[in-house]
């Protein structure tokens, strides 16, 4: 019996090895529907040079904002060429006192390297433990796929990151406007997160919370 559980592991194993090399890309379709594992491949006949090159992230992002920060993503939908190729990338831009509040990246880990500036950066455990580092230009750090983390820039001027990603669609969820930028009832996120009513109340006047 256990003969065959190895025999039929390791004819899984191949089998996905060998469909995973059937082709050499999957261009991504937009127009397409989309899976979990990506979104449908371009018709070869149609797929061009173009489709493997992104200029967007030599431009910086508008940080006129209420996070002072832009993101500008090169994710499967603007950049068709990496789907379904494990990886992506974004630019960070963060003037003076820009944050990206904690957010999670469900499908992906993360990977930063700030190219400008000085950036305090972080990430929570699932055991609540807090891992903090302040970066400096040329440094480095890795946010483990899933779990709540943060960048801020904490030095006196503008800050400039790049973040690559192990899936070409990581997603994104940010904390704070899960709980405060949508419909979910006041009283609700009140009994949840221990807030009082006028402190509920003002985070979602901010975010565009209602209800």
């Amino acid at each position: 019996m256990k003969m065959i559980i190895h025999i039929f592991f390791t004819l899984s194993l191949v089998s996905s090895i060998s469909f995973a090399s059937v082709q050499d890309f999957c261009v991504a379709d937009p127009k397409g529907p989309q899976s979990p594992s990506g979104y449908s491949c371009k018709n070869p006949d149609q797929v061009t040079e173009n489709d493997f090159a992104f200029s967007g992230l030599a431009k910086a992002g508008n940080t006129s904002n209420i996070i002072k920060a832009a993101v500008t993503p090169a994710f499967a939908p603007t950049f068709p060429g990496i789907n379904g190729l494990g990886v992506s990338l974004a630019r960070l831009d963060l003037a003076s006192g820009g944050v990206i509040p904690l957010h999670t990246h469900p499908g992906a880990s993360e990977v930063l390297v700030v190219i400008q500036g000085t950036i305090c950066a972080g990430f929570i455990s699932s055991a609540n433990k807090v891992y903090l580092k302040t970066l400096e230009k040329g440094d480095s750090m890795v946010f483990p796929q899933g779990l709540l983390h943060f960048q801020l820039n904490s030095g006196k001027g503008p800050a400039l990151a790049f973040v690559a990603f192990g899936s070409s669609s990581p997603g994104l969820q940010i904390l704070s406007f899960a709980l405060f930028a949508n419909d979910l009832p006041s009283e609700l996120v009140e009994a949840t997160t221990f807030l009082s009513d006028a402190e509920v109340k003002k985070l979602k006047g901010v975010l565009g919370g209602t209800n």
